[in-house]
């Protein structure tokens, strides 16, 4: 029997739509996993992904 608060989670099997998004799919991943893997604050990540080519609109 499933958890009450387990049936909430959103389904991993599930696709992520990026369709609104400036950037493309694996931007957007490698940004994610950068800031949520490496103890990294918003703007460092903003440099590492500057230092790649990617700029940030303003």
């Amino acid at each position: 029997m499933k958890n009450a608060s387990m049936s909430a989670l959103p389904s991993t099997d599930a696709l992520i739509s990026f369709k609104s998004y400036r950037f493309p799919p694996d931007v957007i991943s490698y940004a994610v996993w950068l800031y949520y893997r490496l103890p990294l604050s918003l703007r460092m990540v903003e440099e590492i992904l500057a230092a790649r080519g990617i700029e940030r609109a303003t």
